[in-house]
């Protein structure tokens, strides 16, 4: 059971994000990753919040083992020619630890950020067509050489990608998918797949019936990695929380259990957010760190 953290990036370099990142090495975290948008939710919606890849670029240079990602990046304001260039710059600054969380958005801020007045956000199914040509597109260009490709959505002429990634044959995929359509792009593309849980429990049910659904996205995720000819066991998959009705951070005891179920149904990579005073990821960062330490010890 690998441990990870995300931290939202609300803190300004020299006033304590380069530290935050340094901790969260020192802590053994596996991966650190942070949120890829313009502009989240209240409260962080009129606050401080600072570009995802820049701030992996920095942290990469403040820190030498720890992996580093996006959880996750989008289509929302995302073209795949100008990501896949930024992607194996990272991961050459990094030394080939960089791991890219990819969904297919949603529809939140980002989603009309670009759009012109009166211009209506992409609808779920258009969100998941915009996916669908991205991903395959993002794959060819941090792989080839050169590419050219005119579809629908994304166009790319003669695009340049030289030397390519430091991890080959790319930095892997952790593909964010509920759906039937993201579900077979994770078995095709992705190294992993990420769920944060089901929004419809999540918003009055219980941490069973929460468990329950998550059993099921694991099983489908396993028939469609059945249908598309790839071994389900070379799919990592990781559980994103504070998005269930389970209260994980609560204490030491809590999250070895909290860990230990959500091993058992197939879940073999845990992201906790990094506490946040007044808001929803508010914890105790004594006991946060306590977690970081013991937990994975407990779990081994």
């Amino acid at each position: 059971m690998r441990l990870s953290t995300v931290i939202l990036p609300v803190l300004r370099w020299a006033e304590g994000g380069r530290e935050r990142w340094r901790r969260a090495e020192e802590l053994g975290f596996h991966t650190a990753y942070t949120y890829d948008h313009l502009s989240w939710r209240e409260p962080f919606r009129d606050g401080p919040w600072f570009g995802a890849l820049p701030t992996l670029t920095a942290a990469a240079t403040a820190t030498g083992r720890i992996r580093l990602g996006t959880l996750v990046t989008s289509p929302n304001f995302r073209h795949p020619v100008t990501l896949a260039k930024e992607l194996i710059t990272l991961d050459d600054v990094s030394g080939g630890r960089i791991t890219l969380g990819i969904g297919a958005g949603g529809s939140g801020y980002d989603a009309t950020v670009l759009r012109a007045p009166g211009e209506r956000p992409w609808t779920p199914r258009e969100r998941a067509d915009h996916f669908g040509e991205f991903l395959p597109l993002l794959d060819r260009l941090l792989t080839e050489d050169a590419v050219t490709h005119h579809g629908e959505r994304y166009s790319a002429h003669e695009a340049r990608n030289i030397p390519g990634c430091v991890q080959r044959p790319r930095v892997p995929f952790a593909v964010a998918a509920t759906g039937p359509r993201g579900m077979r792009l994770a078995a095709r593309y992705g190294q992993a797949w990420v769920t944060t849980g089901d929004p419809r429990v999540a918003a009055g049910g219980t941490a069973e019936e929460s468990r329950d659904a998550i059993r099921e996205q694991i099983r489908r995720l396993e028939e469609t990695c059945a249908r598309e000819g790839r071994d389900p066991a070379e799919l990592s998959r990781v559980l994103l929380t504070g998005f269930t009705p389970d209260r994980p951070l609560a204490s030491l005891a809590a999250f070895v259990d909290f860990a230990g179920t959500y091993r058992e149904l197939g879940v073999d990579e845990i992201v906790v957010h990094w506490p946040i005073d007044g808001t929803m990821f508010e914890a105790d960062e004594k006991v946060f760190e306590e977690i970081a330490v013991e937990a994975p010890r407990q779990l081994a």
